[in-house]
């Protein structure tokens, strides 16, 4: 039964820094006094450091009982709305439900407390783990091997983008293939990662049915070209059914196309990169692969390779002899490292635990319902007044996501996009995802409900954004004017673009406040 959206009032607490809060002598734990005998083994530590990078004097850290600092997190986190006591449905994140029970998993001693250089014979649990969810990604892709390294989608991104470019060097062609195309709605990675590994961007712009068309991507082929870096579907959740075609043509071109699937939550058993013919691709396990997305998890994005780009791929070799799982150390002609040892592998752990409680067919259910949920509230949401589909004329359903707009709304009330989401926090639920850059939808709004999700939900959802619309075109100065009902009010957005106004520590905010 869909609740009382009205009914909604976040706690509020006049909560001051942590860092203010002090009560000197008080302690939340006594740690025990150090043995004689094992700080003379260990020695003087912090002496072994160059002066200067060792405090002049201790950190002033406040001084708290337990009761005191339980109450002050919790009183926090009353205050926030997190995804784990409202929906959340902003779009191209994947933001769905994260089973306790991995976090309970990667809590244990033997995953939490590994230590980067512990000989293989005392991690042959996490090698083997890592071994095999390395063949269930080459499996869920149609890619020939895979790394685990990339802390970030956007690090995969960048990663795929000099595997790209090392390919073109060992053949001579470096210096000729200075080009790498991209999509407008992909990720914006997909352009600024290549730009940073040193190509020309070159972006192709949507066509009549939301997607760049073939005609467009011959024109801008050339000798120069490195490759392609898109994701499918893109931002706007519509799929490009041209992509085979695309991808052969920048194959003949001498290029390798490499697939963005950070969001790859609607292909999951139906589409897999290898066989559309990619030669790359990356996955953000922290998203589609159901760990903690951003600052509530570590972040780890797969990369996968054909057998074409293996050499390059770069990370720790895990092989196994049968008997035992070795590190066997990195490939001879592999790119720099992205990061160092095994990267996060608690968020593979994660994922690993994911896949293997799903199994092939559950991914595939997890794909289906994440799609016929996203459809399901396209045609509510459809039915709102003031609100517009982009490219009406794609007779194809949208995938996991969609990019909606509210350019009529605006019109016809002044109420934005961006009014319309800070008012849904007074309803009690997380506010939408308006839009990457660049913003060519207008008054752009981005929902993806992912598989996590009840019809009830959905429902819910839907009835918050028309009871909003309504206000937009009744009473416009309570939506301009929101939220109200939120534990902290509108913030001055300039002050974020100001760097005068940043502090980085406690004692910078001090001098800056007190300025």
């Amino acid at each position: 039964m869909t609740r009382a959206v009205e009914l909604f009032h976040a706690a509020r607490w006049n909560e001051p820094l942590i860092m203010d809060m002090t009560s000197p002598g008080e302690r939340g734990v006594m740690p025990p006094a150090v043995d004689a005998a094992i700080a003379k083994a260990v020695g003087d530590v912090a002496g072994s450091l160059p002066a200067g990078v060792r405090r002049n004097s201790l950190p002033k850290l406040p001084e708290m009982s337990q009761p005191q600092v339980l109450r002050h997190y919790l009183r926090l986190s009353q205050m926030c709305m997190g995804a784990d006591v409202t929906s959340d449905m902003m779009g191209t994140c994947t933001i769905k439900y994260s089973p306790k029970v991995h976090e309970h998993l990667v809590r244990q001693p033997w995953v939490w407390d590994l230590h980067p250089l512990q000989d293989d014979d005392t991690i042959q649990g996490i090698l083997e783990i890592m071994y095999n969810f390395e063949r269930m990604m080459c499996a869920i892709s149609g890619m020939d091997a895979f790394t685990f390294e990339a802390g970030s989608g956007a690090q995969g991104i960048y990663a795929n983008a000099c595997l790209i470019r090392k390919y073109h060097e060992s053949r001579g062609e470096g210096d000729r293939r200075t080009e790498m195309l991209t999509t407008a709605f992909s990720h914006p990675a997909d352009a600024a990662a290549p730009a940073v590994a040193g190509y020309r961007v070159i972006t192709l712009m949507p066509g009549e049915r939301g997607y760049p068309e073939v005609g467009a991507v011959k024109a801008a082929i050339s000798e120069r070209t490195a490759g392609l870096m898109m994701t499918n579907p893109e931002d706007t959740g519509i799929y490009n059914r041209d992509i085979k075609e695309i991808v052969d043509l920048v194959h003949r071109a001498g290029g390798l196309c490499a697939y963005d699937q950070a969001n790859g939550n609607g292909m999951l058993g139906i589409v897999r990169a290898g066989d559309t013919g990619f030669d790359l691709c990356q996955f953000n396990l922290h998203k589609t692969f159901s760990a903690p997305h951003g600052a509530v998890g570590q972040g780890c994005a797969a990369v996968g390779v054909k057998k074409a780009v293996a050499a390059y791929l770069f990370g720790p070799v895990i092989e196994f002899d049968g008997k035992r799982y070795r590190i066997k150390g990195e490939r001879r002609e592999a790119i720099e490292r992205i990061r160092s040892f095994l990267g996060n592998i608690q968020t593979v752990v994660k994922a690993y635990a994911w896949v293997m409680s799903l199994g092939p067919e559950g991914m595939k259910a997890v794909a289906e319902t994440a799609v016929l949920n996203s459809n399901y509230m396209l045609e509510g949401i459809r039915k709102l007044r003031g609100v517009t589909i982009p490219w009406p004329k794609n007779k194809y359903r949208r995938m996991e996501q969609i990019r909606y707009s509210m350019e009529k709304l605006h019109a016809e009330t002044g109420i934005t996009a961006h009014d319309v989401m800070w008012r849904m926090i007074d309803y009690g639920v997380q506010h939408f995802m308006l839009s990457h850059h660049p913003m060519l939808v207008a008054e752009p709004f981005t929902i993806e409900p992912g598989e996590s999700y009840t019809v009830d939900e959905l429902d819910e959802y839907v009835e918050i954004l028309r009871r909003i619309i309504d206000e937009a075109y009744n009473d416009p100065d309570v939506v301009k004017t929101s939220p109200h009902r939120a534990s902290v009010t509108k913030i001055d957005e300039v002050a974020i673009d100001d760097p005068k106004c940043w502090a980085f520590t406690h004692r910078g905010f001090l001098r800056k406040s007190a300025g």
